[in-house]
């Protein structure tokens, strides 16, 4: 049993980093914020980095089959934008509404993991390229920003459980146990880290590779759906142009997380923590003062020393394994 948790924590190490790190914040957070540890500022800092969340736990899915998915903020605003038009009305209607747009999040990934697979393209170069025409289909969808969603289903998931939990967090949990969970523990998800680890070692044990990474990018793609959704419930409206900027982030919370750009492993709770990790560091920006006009210049740096950490290891690795060619 201990040596069971000792490899455990081997794995996880960085995870479990990244969750001491996001809890030292938080608190100092609670500690500067005017209205203190309330349930209120609590759930407000969980809307801030539930969307974030959501597209960093699709990101390091796809990661952890050595890929990258550059449309993933795209896929975010274009499943946002449907919602505008579609999340309204009665419950058979918001049912099938929320039904199109989680569909229409797994189709967009689908066609990214079968053109990297099928068209033999770079995953950066793919996924940058159908970015950009998913993002002219949220212009087409909603040229400008508008539309209406449910308040109801807003006030459920950005709201707060019996004055205990925000709910975001509790949905977003939920909805990580719904659909990866199961195909983390399958033959599928067994399959997408061993393609991640060595797609020719995976290839000789039989393992079917071109229907894993097109599983991973269907995965990102139904989990950017999931925060294009969201996104929705928090401001009731649609917006074309909201994606872009998540991208980026969302790489940087996969690596904060703990999960390495080389592919292979990964950890789905520690890119959920190193999204909160972002989210909490801009609001922590707010409340010390620094200028508004300040602010972009600092969020950028820390994405750029996460990023940039993250391409050394790739680069040390890569190095290494040139050595014993």
């Amino acid at each position: 049993m201990t040596a069971f948790l000792d490899i455990h924590l081997r794995r996880n190490n960085r995870a479990l980093l990244a969750w001491l790190v996001l809890g030292g914040l938080l608190v100092y957070f609670l500690h500067i914020h005017p209205r203190g540890a309330s349930i209120g500022v609590l759930s407000a800092w969980a809307n801030q980095g539930t969307a974030l969340a959501f597209l960093a736990v699709g990101q390091t899915i796809v990661v952890m089959s050595r890929g990258v998915d550059l449309s993933i903020g795209p896929i975010m605003a274009l499943t946002n934008c449907l919602a505008s038009h579609l999340v309204n009305g009665g419950p058979l209607e918001l049912a099938f509404g929320i039904a199109i747009v989680v569909l229409a999040g797994a189709v967009c990934g689908a066609i990214n993991g079968i053109v990297v697979v099928v068209g033999k393209i770079q995953p950066i170069i793919a996924t940058l390229a159908t970015g950009a025409i998913y993002s002219g289909f949220a212009l087409i969808i909603r040229p400008i920003p508008g539309g209406s969603i449910d308040e109801t289903l807003s006030e459920l998931t950005t709201g707060d459980l019996a004055g205990i939990l925000p709910s975001s967090i509790v949905v977003l949990l939920v909805l990580v146990c719904l659909f990866w969970l199961p195909v983390s523990k399958a033959s599928l998800g067994r399959s997408i880290v061993a393609v991640g680890s060595s797609e020719q070692a995976a290839y000789m044990s039989g393992l079917k590779v071109d229907r894993a990474k097109i599983a991973a990018y269907t995965l990102g793609g139904i989990f950017a759906s999931f925060s294009g959704l969201f996104i929705g419930f928090q401001t009731l409206s649609g917006d074309p142009s909201i994606g872009l900027p998540y991208t980026l982030n969302s790489i940087a919370a996969v690596v904060i997380g703990g999960t390495a750009l080389t592919g292979g492993a990964g950890s789905v709770l520690g890119s959920i923590a190193g999204a909160l990790i972002l989210r909490t560091i801009g609001s922590l920006i707010f409340f010390t003062g620094l200028p508004p006009l300040a602010q972009p210049l600092f969020e950028g740096t820390v994405l750029l020393v996460a990023v940039a950490f993250g391409a050394t290891r790739l680069l040390r690795i890569n190095n290494r394994l040139e050595v014993f060619q």
